[in-house]
């Protein structure tokens, strides 16, 4: 099996870089914006994000949304929804770090609309790979993996108190069985 790829730091920075200066082009003069970031992987980007956007942050969890709940129960310990301020009319920015089947923004969705009525939901996500199962695309992508098999793995570690230790690793498929 061929040995996991790591991202450098400084592309992944890059990103977050891009990120937030394509999001404060759009939303310069956007009166009522908020950054979610989708539990558990999208929370420290959009800290960071509504950090450098002076925009208002929050979390979404997407536990009890998920298709997949019976495969995958709910953990003992998960970070609840908080949501600073009414959504209803606001433009709302869902951030996660990576975009695979599309299958976590669609509970993403469910969530938030539990919550109230944006005038506006937009996408902004850290790694885009290949491998959709619903029609789903992001409005700002930091990096596109375009090489990354459906069976890989890929891990996005952003660290809150040490950015320098931030990390992306691909890491590969096992071979399939003969």
């Amino acid at each position: 099996m061929p040995a996991p790829k790591s991202l450098p730091v400084a592309d992944i920075h890059a990103a977050i870089d891009r990120l937030a200066q394509a999001i404060g082009q759009n939303h310069a003069k956007t009166p009522r914006l908020v950054l979610l970031g989708i539990a558990n992987g999208g929370v420290e980007l959009a800290n960071r994000l509504a950090a450098r956007l002076s925009a208002k942050t929050g979390i979404l969890d997407i536990s009890f949304h998920r298709d997949d709940i019976d495969r995958n129960p709910i953990p003992k310990e998960f970070v609840p929804t908080r949501i600073p301020v009414d959504v209803t009319g606001a433009t709302v920015i869902l951030v996660d770090d990576v975009l695979f089947s599309g299958r976590t923004v669609k509970a993403a969705l469910d969530e938030l609309f539990d919550h109230g009525r944006p005038a506006k939901v937009e996408l902004a996500i850290l790694i885009d790979r290949p491998g959709r199962k619903l029609p789903v695309a992001a409005d700002y992508t930091g990096l596109v993996l375009e090489n990354v098999t459906a069976r890989c793995k890929v891990v996005v570690k952003l660290d809150a108190a040490k950015s320098a230790a931030d990390s992306v690793t691909i890491i590969p498929s096992k071979p399939a069985a003969k």
